[in-house]
């Protein structure tokens, strides 16, 4: 047999077979599809394998919402892989949103109403028509961050990379709504029964890259040029579809965006089911395996939501990372990366240049006084070895050695400056640890968002300043993203709501430019590397720093800048 088990094979070929079945039933259906337009101009019209969809039109660009990829994850679905949606007859409005999957917690950028609907698989399609070359366009299809616990496609305008900006390339945008925290990621012996079981969300995703090959080609895109990419936890969840056998062939391109880090390490089996025993037992549900499962699928949404957390934090019943499974996961991320044994596309991949900033601006905003006041008086207890450290290692300690590296006198004297910038270099060393190793598989384009004045989310608060928070840069390619239910950017420094001005709006085309080139050929340049240059590993390799202006960073200055020589000799990668 190959690396994968036979148990990975069997269900792999039964999927296969099962696919070609319902390629082979609609087929003639794409065959006849054609773009047409309702009595209004304004409402394009596509046929899709399911049924057709009416859209409406927005700044040159057709937009389609809420289209079904697969069933409503109900009742006995619940913890199940999507099945198929059932066809429609006669035209379905694809004009509106459809509802947000089941979350809770309010997780700062990512922020979106509390639902309780679990009928939430659908997605949405942004595209300029028919090209104007008459080739198919390359396909953009985005995974939302949000820890994996909430967040939601309606945030996400693909307005902007549909049409390139204006030096990029069309692309057909995709994104799309998956199950989330306890729903999405779960791990029981009741539930885990004859079936690709507990990285449900993956199994989500990998559902809709399935509804984009049947169906991208009707609306102008290439089944055989598909990227796939995300921001946080959509970056996380990228990371294991390149990770795993079940989605070889679904896609060509990878986009890893803040960070590559987060998925330099995955939980396993045992440590996720572990936490959904714990979950049961506090839900109530004992007995039998039978009785365990049908306890669990009979548990209202709501009481599934209020178990897993609050408003202002996330229970720890749930890990927020995919985990190795052994089938739809086989392998541990650095298994993947440093043997090579992932799917092999080029991939483009960075962070922002101050990723904490985002966590402890959520703190103060979220959940005043919950969490400890970085003070100096505090500072050097809170840099002790084994005190909590967000993105330091797997068990999220601090190491020996902070307290001598990152004095307050480095900082101004200021705690909170200091502190971020602790989980903030360990996030770009793991970032850089990864992309080495990928570099010796496939090319890879780096980047380091590094502009620190662009509008936030979060009002002035005291002590914080965004800086190049992780989830600023989303604005730059998805227009007026703010943050969920926030509804506005601020600028910081007056407090007032403002736009991107004209330097960030250029950054934005540069952005969309690269992201949409990179979709098209594997290069986010339109040709050759003058502006964006190829990774390599090693001191002279470069990263594209992304500012204003645009400028280049070594692999050496970014070593000694964040300290990996430090953070590689005391983390766990």
């Amino acid at each position: 047999m190959s690396k994968f088990s036979r148990r990975t094979f069997a269900i792999l070929s039964g999927s296969v077979r099962c696919s070609l079945m319902t390629l082979a039933l609609v087929q003639p259906a794409l065959a006849q599809t054609t773009a047409t337009h309702g009595p209004d101009s304004s409402e394009p019209i596509v046929a899709t394998a399911d049924g057709a969809v009416r859209g409406h039109a927005k700044n040159g660009v057709n937009v389609f919402l809420g289209i079904p990829y697969a069933a409503p994850p109900v009742g006995e679905l619940r913890w199940r892989p999507p099945v198929p949606t059932r066809p429609w007859r006669g035209v379905r409005d694809a004009s509106h949103f459809a509802s947000s999957c089941a979350q809770v917690t309010t997780f700062g950028a990512f922020a979106g109403p509390t639902s309780i609907e679990e009928d939430c698989l659908y997605l949405n399609v942004f595209t300029t028509g028919a090209s104007t070359t008459g080739k198919k366009k390359p396909v953009v299809v985005w995974f939302h961050g949000g820890g994996n616990i909430d967040g939601a496609s309606n945030d996400y305008d693909g307005t902007k990379l549909a049409t390139g900006g204006p030096d990029g390339t069309e692309t057909v945008v995709v994104t799309l709504n998956y199950r989330l925290g306890m729903f999405g990621i779960f791990s029981h012996p009741a539930i885990n029964q004859g079936q690709l079981v507990g990285n449900y969300n993956i199994l989500d995703q990998r559902a809709a890259l399935q509804w984009v090959q049947r169906n991208v080609a009707a609306f102008g895109g290439d089944p055989d040029n598909v990227t796939i990419g995300g921001q946080s936890a959509g970056n996380g969840d990228t990371g294991a579809h390149m990770i795993s056998p079940l989605s070889k062939g679904l896609f060509h391109r990878a986009i890893l965006q803040s960070s590559p880090g987060f998925i330099a390490w995955l939980p396993s089996e045992e440590t996720t089911t572990t936490l959904g025993k714990r979950f049961a037992d506090a839900a109530g549900c004992t007995g039998t395996d039978d009785a365990v499962a049908t306890c669990l699928r009979a548990l209202p949404t709501a009481r599934i939501l209020q178990i897993q957390g609050t408003l202002n934090t996330n229970h720890p019943f749930h890990t927020n990372y995919p985990y190795v499974d052994g089938t739809i996961i086989p392998l541990t991320p650095d298994q993947a990366w440093s043997r090579g044994e992932f799917n092999r596309v080029p991939v483009l991949g960075g962070s922002t240049q101050d990723e904490v900033t985002f966590f402890t601006g959520i703190n103060q905003y979220f959940a005043p006084g919950q969490a400890p006041a970085v003070t100096q008086a505090n500072y050097d207890k809170m840099v002790a070895p084994g005190q909590f450290c967000i993105f330091c290692n797997e068990e999220r300690k601090m190491p020996v050695g902070f307290a001598e590296r990152y004095p307050l006198s480095k900082y101004r004297n200021d705690p909170v400056m200091a502190y971020q910038r602790i989980g903030s270099d360990a996030t770009k060393c793991r970032e850089l640890h990864v992309i080495e190793q990928l570099s010796r598989y496939v090319p890879v384009y780096a980047y380091d968002f590094a502009y620190q004045k662009a509008p936030y989310y979060f009002p002035r608060m005291p002590n914080f300043q965004p800086l190049a928070a992780h989830t600023i840069d989303i604005q730059f390619l998805f227009p007026d993203f703010h943050g969920g239910h926030l509804g506005v950017n601020l600028d910081h420094d007056t407090g007032m709501p403002r736009t991107l001005n004209a330097g960030e709006s250029k950054l934005s085309d540069q952005m969309v430019a690269g992201w949409t080139n990179f979709a098209a050929t594997g290069n986010p340049n339109q040709s050759g590397n003058a502006t964006w240059p190829r990774f390599t590993a090693g001191p002279a390799g470069e990263y594209l720093v992304q500012d204003v202006p645009l400028a280049r960073r070594t692999v050496a200055h970014m070593r000694s800048e964040h300290m990996c020589d430090f953070f590689d000799a005391q983390l766990k990668y």
